[in-house]
């Protein structure tokens, strides 16, 4: 096939499947959800986007850079033009699809700068762990700065979730932690008898990779840009949050420490549903509740960050689908 009419039908197909992901997300809206999002987007003040989308982008930046720090002790060292578009397309695909944009990320990587996908592979780990251990200190610390607000919110949660969970016995967790830890013993053995099989040497090659990713955080020589980085992120979070407030005008006296307990809550919605759709407001109203706001607003200011977010999302990840292969046109 022609080069020239293989990317055009790159380029098509690309766009194609970002423009049904749009559509899919409205479509995936009840009539009521998106009656409140486009109810949202008219009362929305779209001066205050424009920092929105801003610092948006500057924490994808600032990710897609964490990401090169963590390469750089196996040797790698990609162009960050790469890692924020490997980055932006991660995103897209997670808003169809949870967990597939690490995949799609490190196989974009690694065609175009000629990498081991299986070591690109432990750094994701590595950096979503780091990032989870980010999270809980940080919820950690909102409980502290508020708790006469949210603790008795987070006392009912407990509550709740105790409940529903009530018929799991002890006995049944035991037999389950047991049945895992024979199953582990059982392949580690099979591993061992068949160690000359071309798959399990393709296998033990992937999870030799996968550690040599993990170490690279003892390698890492610029542990301080690392943290700096993800303090910028953490920070460019909250400060969307805190700035999307003054979109409303029912929400704009609302304080650094509202911000800190609907961050909390949001990042919660996106291990929930796919990129946070229908969850994502309903966290947000819940938590404005508190704060004494009326859950039609906070729906509807809950509707406004998550289009924005997404609406960015779905933008650069597709112009990241076709500026990539572009962009590397130059290596075979």
């Amino acid at each position: 096939m022609n080069r020239r009419l293989r990317t055009w039908l790159q380029y098509i197909l690309f766009t194609g499947g970002g423009l049904f992901l749009v559509w899919w997300q409205l479509k995936s809206m009840t009539p009521i959800e998106r009656k409140e999002f486009y109810h949202a987007i008219g009362q929305t003040n779209y001066w205050i986007i424009i920092p929105i989308i801003l610092m948006s982008l500057a924490s994808h930046l600032s990710r897609a850079m964490r990401w090169k720090l963590l390469l750089e002790p196996s040797g790698y060292h990609p162009k960050t033009a790469n890692t924020f578009m490997a980055t932006m397309i991660g995103y897209l695909a997670n808003s169809a699809v949870p967990r597939l944009g690490e995949v799609l990320k490190c196989s974009m990587l690694a065609k175009y700068e000629k990498l081991r996908i299986d070591r690109l592979v432990g750094t994701i780990i590595l950096e979503r762990s780091f990032d989870l251990i980010c999270f809980a200190l940080f919820v950690g610390l909102t409980i502290v700065f508020q708790l006469d607000l949210i603790g008795s919110t987070l006392n009912e949660f407990l509550q709740a979730f105790q409940q529903k969970n009530e018929g799991i016995s002890w006995v049944k967790m035991l037999v389950i932690f047991l049945f895992i830890l024979l199953t582990f013993f059982i392949v580690r053995k099979q591993f061992k008898k068949n160690a000359s099989h071309p798959l399990i040497q393709k296998i033990n090659q992937v999870i030799i990779g996968i550690i040599d990713g993990f170490k690279s955080i003892l390698r890492l020589q610029k542990r301080s840009a690392f943290l700096l980085h993800t303090l910028f992120i953490w920070c460019m979070y909250l400060g969307q949050i805190f700035i999307g407030f003054q979109a409303l005008e029912q929400t704009a006296s609302l304080s650094i420490g509202a911000a800190c307990s609907v961050l909390t809550l949001a990042s919660l919605s996106m291990i929930v549903t796919p990129g946070g759709i229908g969850s994502f407001p309903i966290f947000v109203m819940q938590v404005l509740l508190i704060y004494q706001i009326e859950s039609p607003v906070g729906k509807a200011f809950g509707w406004m960050m998550w289009g924005v977010s997404t609406g960015l999302i779905v933008v650069s990840g597709l112009l990241s689908l076709l500026i990539m292969p572009w962009y590397n046109r130059d290596k075979k």
